[in-house]
């Protein structure tokens, strides 16, 4: 894997964007057989310093995840502030936005990322670590992200 700039071929997750959380959720869980899990809320951006396009963002979404075995399934109901979640749904509507992988070194890989053309697009904090979204959609049609966890 030493060409891998990523690090990993794992996908850990796959984000869909929705309009309506309780709705979806619901869904999923019927679909699954299982409880529905909770949604949440993003931080606020002073906690989470969210960044979109490179400017702070007051944006947030609902979030709600199903463990999949190997791999968790999220979604998201993006306010109306901008941000990548926004502006994706409201240009292709409901669907996948990403998928994301866990990495090492997060500057590093945002780095290497954009010198091959994939531009950061949003980033932020959560508890316990920190997510990017890259614009890979020229080059792979789908948003990638990369989450990096505290040691």
């Amino acid at each position: 894997m030493d060409n891998n700039v990523l690090g990993t071929r794992t996908i850990t997750q796959i984000g869909i964007l929705v309009n309506d959380i309780e709705k979806t959720t619901q869904a999923y869980a019927d679909f699954f057989g299982i409880d529905k899990p909770s949604w949440f809320w993003t931080d606020t951006v002073d906690k989470a310093q969210t960044e979109y396009r490179g400017e702070s963002s007051v944006a947030r979404a609902k979030l709600a995840f199903f463990d999949m075995g190997s791999l968790q399934l999220e979604l998201i109901e993006p306010d109306g502030h901008p941000s990548t979640w926004r502006d994706h749904l409201d240009q292709h509507g409901e669907g996948v936005h990403h998928i994301a992988f866990v990495v090492d070194g997060m500057k590093e890989k945002v780095d290497s990322l954009e010198k091959s053309g994939m531009p950061l697009i949003q980033k932020g904090e959560y508890t316990g670590g920190r997510y990017a979204y890259m614009d890979s959609f020229k080059q792979l049609k789908i948003m990638l992200e990369l989450l990096e966890n505290d040691k």
